[in-house]
């Protein structure tokens, strides 16, 4: 039985289908050491190598009885968060899932980092609602040097979409970066709240939502969640 290399790719967790397409266009994966070509198939023995390391096969957790689909996504910059199939690099073409998912909130199309993709769609509400207190952790990079005026007014509050920001955590990280922490996701929240100071935003990372971080994942890979990740992110009863 052969497989496409690229779903053969995405299968093991390492990127995307799109992604591994674009390795494939780069001549970085081999197939028992000879350079593959995009269309490329695989048999159940070959050998497939990134970058001359070789690929390890997800782990399937089969003792769960999970019934939904719960992943972790490094989004890269140039992808946009919307499931409608018209929209060119839209996220889940990107990530080529063999079951139907759809993204958990948003990130803008000029930011990168992490963002929750599942199957259950009874669980969206509960972590994007900002009453509930969901925590999301961004790095961000600003034009010009950060000070303590424009931290203490940032996590003061801004007045953005004609409403307030809700208080949040900030911390300088380098002279031209620093750290936020929010429990709300409003429409390009961040870059508008810098720019009420001056600022203008030219990096933009998150790395945490609650108890899920970012860790090791690439640009373009995805993990599916661990069962410690979702009892800390999700009522026990939307879980499976």
């Amino acid at each position: 039985m052969t497989t496409r290399l690229n779903k053969h790719i995405a299968d093991t967790g390492f990127c995307s289908r799109r992604e591994a397409d674009r390795l494939l266009a780069a001549r970085r994966v081999t197939v028992n050491g000879l350079v593959a070509g995009t269309g490329a198939v695989v048999g159940e023995d070959d050998e497939v190598r990134v970058d001359g390391q070789p690929l390890r096969a997800r782990v399937v957790q089969k003792s769960t009885g999970r019934r939904h689909v719960y992943i972790a996504l490094n989004k890269p910059v140039g992808i946009t968060c919307t499931t409608e199939s018209a929209v060119k690099g839209n996220i889940v073409d990107f990530v080529g899932h063999e079951q139907r998912i759809f993204p958990i909130g948003r990130l803008d199309k000029d930011s990168e980092g992490l963002i929750l993709m599942t199957s259950n769609g009874d669980i969206v509400n509960q972590i994007l609602r900002a009453e509930n207190g969901h925590q999301k952790e961004y790095l961000v990079a600003v034009n010009k040097p950060v000070t303590d005026d424009f931290l203490r007014g940032m996590a003061r509050g801004v007045r953005i979409h004609d409403q307030v920001t809700l208080p949040c955590r900030t911390t300088r990280i380098a002279k031209f970066g620093f750290r936020i922490v929010l429990e709300q996701g409003l429409n390009r929240q961040i870059r508008l709240m810098a720019a009420a100071f001056g600022y203008r935003v030219t990096q933009l990372r998150r790395v945490r939502i609650d108890n899920v971080r970012i860790g090791a994942l690439k640009p373009g890979q995805w993990r599916n969640l661990s069962e410690q990740e979702l009892r800390g992110l999700l009522p026990q009863q939307h879980q499976w």
